[in-house]
């Protein structure tokens, strides 16, 4: 994508211009841009307004509105990023936003994106508290829990999350953390295995997980 037409996405979704954003989308796409580069624009956006709402320059209101336009950005590029995406990876992926955090985006993509690629995946949804997590993860037997969280006061809960995890599973699920936030210094706090801020790369690590479970078999 062109570094001007990536940054004018970027600094649209960051200024909230809804109409702007989905304009520029769509005419994207006509005009053959990659929708992964095209969600990897928006995303950017979010970021930074994320950052905004931490630095108390955007309110609740603000990321919700965010939110909302990114939905419809990702309703008008699911058909070309399924088109994109193909895969024949197997393997069981829980997926679920942390608890005291309603954001869904990043899963949302993460959700899209695993079943293009052949993953089964079942997401327990937004502000899921710990136990929730591990009675499916009990009940369910996912090769994968993947959990999601944008805001820092998420990551107290997902700490709690994965101590009751290792506590409760008889064998060590692999746990991806991810959010537009997250780096390895997280990754190191909460106690998970893997991180990312990047969607694709998060199939990338679940195709590798599975293949190296499939190896050792």
């Amino acid at each position: 994508m062109d570094p001007e037409l990536w940054n004018s996405l970027k600094e649209k979704v960051a200024a909230l211009d809804e109409d702007g954003v989905l304009e520029t989308v769509r005419q994207s796409l006509e005009n053959g841009e990659n929708p992964l580069e095209v969600i990897a624009a928006c995303e950017a956006g979010m970021r930074l307004v994320g950052e905004r709402y931490e630095q108390g320059i955007f309110y609740l209101s603000g990321l919700i509105m965010a939110g909302e336009i990114f939905r419809q950005v990702l309703e008008i590029t699911q058909p070309a990023l399924q088109a994109t995406l193909k895969g024949s990876a197997s393997g069981r992926v829980l997926i679920g936003t942390a608890h005291g955090d309603i954001h869904d985006i990043g899963k949302t993509i993460v959700h899209i994106a695993l079943q293009s690629f052949g993953f089964e995946v079942e997401d327990l949804g937004v502000d899921v508290p710990p136990h929730r997590f591990v009675e499916r993860a009990l009940t369910w037997q996912p090769d994968i829990i993947g959990i999601s969280g944008l805001i820092t006061s998420s990551y107290e809960s997902m700490r709690e999350t994965i101590r009751l995890l290792r506590v409760t599973q008889p064998s060590s699920i692999p746990i991806i953390i991810g959010g537009g936030m997250i780096n390895e210094q997280i990754c190191q706090f909460v106690g998970a295995d893997y991180w990312t801020n990047d969607a694709l790369k998060g199939v990338r690590i679940c195709e590798q997980i599975v293949q190296n479970k499939a190896s050792r078999a």
